[in-house]
């Protein structure tokens, strides 16, 4: 074999190399390299490769010449790895363990067996649907982590825009130029009041006579509060928000509490009965919003954030609600 000039080994380690000096070598060769060592052998390392013992001595030429160092030293008795060939083989080694993991976890994250998804949410979804579609996901998905972001929906949108979260749920009637919008069901609205609440009698209840009672509502800034507000002052009608909360858990919990009545989507009315609350419609005006996905255009989705995005579209369901409607008019 052709005696390859020896330099410091110490290159390989620690020294910051420029693109020039990094032998140009494939995985191949270094497994190549590694398997002769491994076994002690061009023979073995060519039967268990499978591949000619030419072919063999012709690769660890090559890479003795890519790296300009001498790896191997036959005598007629046996094979001897050179000192510095003994560290080269150590680096071989730690690089192709290294790229076996990486690759396992590159196929476990394209596979959504392994990642991370993050979903912003206004409160009433995050409250209701959500939950449950998470856990469809994570049934098969046990690796992948859930981040749910509760917010109004300016915060969603937010969340999307920056980059925080994959995507957005939230009411999608009118979204700004830069996102897509995909839509999962038009929601109506529905009052929710403790039971023996005097409107409990109504099959439907109208804004007007929501206004003459304390309400327990979101924030101000609430995309639904907003809304119901317009549509209150456009009817001159005054909405008496008596209690503000920034959970939708806890607008439930003062309802029951009796502290007021509440607006809520009709995504929320299992909940509310489950609570022990009694829903009627909101009638004149009838309200009806669309709820859907928002997603930033032109950003592509990881593999987990786009299984999800599938988890969410094939599981979104108001029929829950649409049983419960029919279940409280009979009440």
């Amino acid at each position: 074999m052709r005696k390859a000039h020896k330099i410091d080994m110490h290159v390989f380690q620690g020294y910051h190399m420029n693109r020039s000096a990094i032998p140009d070598l494939s995985s191949r060769e270094l497994l190549a390299v590694c398997t002769i060592a491994e076994h002690g052998s061009f023979m073995a390392a060519s039967l268990t490769l499978s591949i000619s013992q030419p072919a063999l001595t012709r690769t660890v030429q090559r890479v003795e010449q890519a790296i300009g160092l001498e790896v191997f030293r036959r005598t007629t008795r046996r094979l001897e790895i050179t000192p510095a060939g003994q560290e080269f083989i150590a680096l071989a080694n730690r690089i192709l363990a290294d790229l076996r993991i990486s690759f396992a976890s590159m196929r476990e994250i394209s596979d959504e067996q392994r990642g991370q998804v993050i979903v912003a949410a206004v409160m009433s979804v995050a409250y209701t649907q959500l939950p449950r579609i998470v856990a469809r996901y994570r049934e098969s998905r046990t690796r992948v982590e859930i981040q749910i972001r509760e917010g109004v929906h300016g915060t969603v949108l937010d969340d999307v825009r920056s980059g925080v979260a994959d995507l957005g749920v939230t009411y999608v009637d009118e979204v700004p130029v830069e996102f897509s919008a995909i839509t999962l069901a038009t929601e109506a609205f529905h009052v929710v009041m403790p039971k023996g609440h005097p409107l409990s009698s109504k099959a439907g209840i109208t804004l007007d006579e929501v206004s003459r009672y304390a309400m327990v509502s979101l924030p101000k800034e609430a995309q639904t509060r907003r809304f119901l507000d317009g549509l209150a002052s456009a009817a001159g009608l005054i909405l008496q928000h008596a209690v503000t909360v920034n959970q939708f858990a806890t607008v439930m919990q003062c309802v029951h509490a009796r502290v007021g009545l509440a607006i809520v989507p009709g995504g929320a009315v299992p909940s509310a009965l489950s609570a022990g609350l009694i829903s009627r419609p909101l009638t004149k005006p009838a309200v009806n919003r669309t709820v859907g996905v928002v997603l930033l255009r032109d950003r592509g989705l990881t593999p987990s954030a786009r299984g999800f995005l599938g988890q969410l579209q094939d599981d979104w369901s108001l029929s829950g609600a649409d049983k419960s409607v029919r279940r409280e008019n009979s009440v």
